[in-house]
């Protein structure tokens, strides 16, 4: 399978969203990484429902959808009805984890568990065939353009074992400190799907850096 990459919203310049979704639709990127944030569950906050919505009018691309919240379980219907194809939600946030991911089934999207850098993939043991992704955070969640967290490499290489031997059909993603260098490292230890925000948006080619990702 060729690696995915989903570009950060967060990243992008909020002045220009329409020009920068043009951008988004003419790349080779496959998903578009939207992160929710409350100021709760972590310590900032980003976007909430208008700007989805205002994305996913012009956006041709899939939309991952992360929250970053307490509480998610309450915005599902929400999300679903935005068109999203991934909802997000942190292990760390949710009591009833399993309820939620059928919840997010239900309303028809694909359902995507994240872990904070010191959660351990083990918590997935008893889950890990009823999601369609897992979502690796390798900076601590609330800011972009954090350093990596070079533990991430062996986390990834320990959650690709647990899904292999699972039988689980998820997806690995990675976001945070997604650049050059750290990419092709983490395609390496079992990563299928990359988020990069100020590496791409940043970047004087978004385009060209995006197909570089892909490591193609």
């Amino acid at each position: 399978m060729k690696t995915l990459i989903s570009p950060s919203l967060l990243s992008a310049d909020f002045l220009n969203l329409e020009k920068e979704m043009e951008m988004i639709n003419k790349s080779d990127a496959d998903w578009l990484h939207l992160d929710v944030m409350d100021g709760v569950f972590v310590p900032n906050i980003s976007f909430g429902f208008p700007v989805i919505k205002a994305v996913a009018k012009v956006c041709k691309k899939p939309l991952d959808v992360h929250f970053m919240i307490v509480q998610p379980e309450r915005y599902i219907k929400q999300t679903a009805a935005t068109g999203a194809m991934m909802m997000n939600v942190h292990y760390e946030a949710c009591t009833h984890l399993h309820r939620t991911i059928q919840q997010i089934h239900d309303e028809g999207m694909k359902a995507g568990v994240t872990l904070n850098p010191a959660t351990p993939v083990s918590v997935l043991e008893d889950i890990i065939c009823d999601v369609d992704l897992v979502l690796l955070m390798s900076v601590n969640p609330g800011f972009g353009g954090q350093k990596f967290i070079e533990n991430t490499i062996a986390k990834t290489k320990r959650l690709r074992k647990l899904i292999d031997e699972s039988g689980s059909k998820a997806l690995i993603e990675i976001d945070g400190g997604v650049n050059g260098e750290t990419a092709p490292r983490l395609r390496e230890a079992g990563a299928d799907v990359l988020v990069s925000g100020s590496y791409v948006f940043g970047a004087k080619d978004p385009i060209a850096t995006i197909r570089s990702l892909k490591g193609e």
